[in-house]
């Protein structure tokens, strides 16, 4: 891992195509706090494993790309787009907007901004 918030961010995103929870587990802070918008809070880095763990099970492909980031200090701000493909369908293109806070080098509050309902009707197909 890099000591660099902005290749932090970066390496993590790219962390999610490997499907492995796992993975993700350098980056996070122990006490990480994870919102996705419309969704209850998940706190504490097992917790966060255990919910993307999940979501890796749940579908066939992840690739999750950044378009633009920007960093001020301790916090990232990035547009992404996260494909998600489940068995048999095509990777949908789901837009998304993150905000992270950086603590101790590790991820400590990452907040995720996407239309829930839209991103639905997208991985459908």
């Amino acid at each position: 891992m890099t000591s660099s918030n902005d290749a932090l961010i970066r390496e993590f995103v790219e962390a999610f195509n490997t499907k492995d929870a796992d993975r993700l587990a350098p980056y996070l802070h122990p006490e990480v706090v994870f919102q996705a918008y419309g969704d209850n809070e998940v706190r504490g880095r097992d917790a966060v494993l255990q919910l993307w763990a999940g979501v890796f099970g749940t579908f066939a492909e992840v690739q999750f790309t950044t378009v633009h980031q920007a960093v001020n200090g301790d916090v990232v701000i990035a547009e992404q787009v996260h494909g998600l493909g489940l068995p048999g369908r095509p990777v949908a293109p789901v837009m998304n907007m993150a905000v992270y806070e950086i603590q101790d080098g590790k991820i400590a509050a990452w907040r995720d901004y996407t239309n829930p309902e839209y991103a639905r009707k997208l991985v459908a197909g």
